[in-house]
């Protein structure tokens, strides 16, 4: 695996914590989060109308949610706390901004006229309307996500963005991905999906992507660290469980598929890793170092 050293962290506009803030959250608040009864918390995010905590109960880690932390600006006290405060939010906003850059760089650098863009657990789709609003070139994009009401939210983004007549949607399992490979995509989205499916799901999605794909399709996916210090809280308290692989572990699942040559790239709370990797099919034995064409795709 590659890790890209390149400037480009002094291009994106990265959340950071300071080490006096972080010091308070890893003393104090985290075993406040961490070790308070569960009702209790419970109890006062509902006292505070938690948009955010009705969202993830209802849907854990589902787009209502990922809306609220990607926007970073909720109305009442509970969420400007969940958002504002924990470090989980701000690595969420530093996973997108690396998602839109990196995908934006693979765009540019397809060499077919239009790349397609397959996004699984897409959303509203945030990460690739983005990047194919970012990117010079053209590209075509299907979004599949299980939630109806996450599409249509996507829908409408896609028409403010100008971008309808080149965004399909898919209400469906990512699971069943077989029937979505239609065209053949060049670039693969797994963003924020991976940390709830086991590892034979994400092995066989991504072989079955394998057998559907052209040589060179790209597959981009995050891994997830524990770092952000609340896991106990969000298991207890919100419902919400999560795997945590590292980058190397992410690599090793989708290598059994066969893609190969990672790049990874890590945001600057530690939280998140982008991982990009190529099929390279009958290419993969002549091709030493598979990695330089992921680099070079991403502008590393």
């Amino acid at each position: 695996m590659s890790t890209a050293t390149r400037s480009w962290t002094a291009d994106l506009d990265f959340e950071r914590v300071s080490p006096a803030r972080g010091a308070v959250h890893k003393a104090l608040l985290d075993p406040l989060a961490n070790y308070l009864p569960a009702r209790l918390l419970r109890g006062a995010l509902r006292l505070g109308h938690s948009e955010l905590a009705e969202a993830t109960w209802h849907e854990p880690g589902g787009w209502r949610s990922m809306v609220m932390s990607y926007d970073g600006r909720p109305r009442h006290l509970a969420d400007k706390l969940l958002v504002g405060s924990g470090s989980l939010a701000a690595a969420l906003r530093n996973r997108r901004r690396m998602a839109i850059w990196v995908l934006s760089g693979l765009i540019d650098t397809m060499p077919t006229d239009s790349a397609e863009i397959l996004s699984l657990g897409a959303g509203a789709g945030h990460n690739t309307l983005g990047a194919m609003v970012a990117a010079r070139r053209r590209a075509r994009a299907t979004l599949v996500d299980r939630n109806a009401k996450a599409l249509e939210c996507g829908a409408r983004a896609a028409w403010e963005l100008g971008l309808s007549d080149r965004v399909r949607f898919i209400q469906g399992d990512v699971r069943d991905v077989r029937g979505m490979l239609d065209p053949a995509p060049s670039i693969v989205a797994m963003l924020g999906i991976c940390e709830y499916l086991g590892d034979d799901d994400i092995v066989a999605i991504a072989e079955t992507i394998a057998d559907r794909c052209e040589d060179g399709c790209t597959i981009v996916v995050n891994s997830l660290s524990d770092r952000h210090g609340t896991d106990r809280f969000l298991r207890r308290v919100l419902g919400l469980r999560m795997v945590y692989r590292s980058p190397l572990e992410m690599e090793a699942l989708l290598r059994r598929a066969g893609f190969m040559g990672f790049v990874s790239i890590a945001e600057p709370l530690g939280v998140y890793h982008l991982l990009a990797g190529r099929w390279l099919g009958s290419q993969a034995s002549q091709r030493a170092r598979p990695e330089r064409a992921v680099l070079a795709a991403t502008g590393a």
